[in-house]
């Protein structure tokens, strides 16, 4: 619980609406007089966040630190953000769909990357922040003057890398169909535009490991997959032996590649589980994705450049494809 002065403090905050650096140092002693904070002091905090327009640049880290320990450390489960927890967050920091401030923002990007696990709605929910400020020309970004609409400048392309990224923590490997659709409507929107270097290569990157997910590859991490220098960047001839190793043996193929990128024998039954586990995930993985994905590129009728290397990384390190994808591929050959 918040010191004794915590109600008289916020009181005066609220009726002030500024928050100074001595405000924070106040509102630091009184919520972390305890080291806990709960969820009314957490609403405090926003409520304060909203009213006090005259913020000094030490706020937002208090700000987006009590609230991240609340949510992320102190609400159960402890690390994961349950639907109930997502939901709270969600209808705490925005109004109609939209989240208000950069420290708003913020504090969503820096739950995603701290908690061990996030919903895909909350993920997407902060996907969606940056789908409105491009396409819509709306929130934080925007009105913080770095934003142009209609272009994705490479702040826009940092924060979606940090989104996802985020949500690859415990066990979420693959690029989802819901994230694959926000990355294509923000391609479709700004087809032309002189977009920042860093949003075709972050496109090709994200959308080519749904590809490989939905085609029943057991994609490397999404820290592997979606960093400059990475897998991905090496679309040579050893990759795609690497996927059609993987591939064409189906467990045993699986198994044999993975032997060869390891030398550690001292858990080798363990790994042995894991590779069969893996071989039979992929077995049992639904094409749906492949079709929509076969159907999604080129769906207005002309090719964008960076769908045509993304094309031309399929074509180069997968030649096991689905049936539907080789359609897509002879099509715009």
């Amino acid at each position: 619980m918040g010191g004794p002065n915590t109600p008289a403090l916020i009181a005066e905050l609220n009726s002030t609406k500024r928050i100074a650096a001595e405000d924070v140092l106040s509102l630091r002693r009184e919520f972390y007089g305890d080291g806990a904070i709960t969820r009314a002091e957490a609403e405090a905090l926003i409520e304060l966040n909203s009213a006090c327009t005259d913020q000094c640049p030490e706020w937002q880290a208090l700000f987006v630190e009590a609230i991240t320990d609340f949510i992320v450390h102190q609400e159960k489960p402890a690390g994961y953000i349950s639907t109930k927890n997502a939901d709270w967050l969600v209808a705490a920091i925005s109004r109609g769909g939209k989240v208000q401030s950069m420290a708003e923002l913020e504090l969503l990007v820096k739950v995603l990357e701290t908690a061990k696990f996030s919903t895909e709605g909350l993920v997407s929910f902060a996907l969606d922040q940056v789908k409105h400020a491009v396409i819509e020309g709306e929130g934080p970004l925007v009105h913080g003057g770095e934003l142009v609409p209609g272009v994705i400048g490479e702040a826009e392309v940092n924060l979606l890398r940090r989104i996802l990224y985020a949500f690859g923590g415990d066990g979420n490997v693959g690029i989802t169909k819901s994230e694959a659709e926000v990355l294509f409507a923000l391609n479709d929107a700004t087809a032309g535009a002189a977009n920042h270097s860093s949003w075709n290569e972050l496109f090709v990157k994200a959308i080519a490991n749904f590809v490989m997910c939905a085609s029943g590859y057991e994609a490397p991490t999404r820290e592997e997959a979606l960093r400059r220098e990475s897998f991905f960047d090496r679309a040579d001839a050893d990759i795609g032996g690497f996927f059609t190793r993987m591939v064409s043996g189906g467990g045993r193929g699986l198994l044999a590649a993975y032997r060869r990128s390891t030398d550690i024998d001292a858990d080798w039954e363990a790994r042995n589980q894991w590779a069969e586990a893996s071989a039979r995930r992929a077995e049992r993985i639904d094409n749906v994705e492949a079709r929509w994905l076969a159907d999604r590129i080129g769906r207005d009728g002309r090719l964008k450049e960076n769908e045509q290397a993304l094309v031309d990384f399929i074509r180069q390190t997968s030649p096991d494809i689905h049936p539907d994808l080789q359609a897509l591929l002879d099509r715009v050959a």
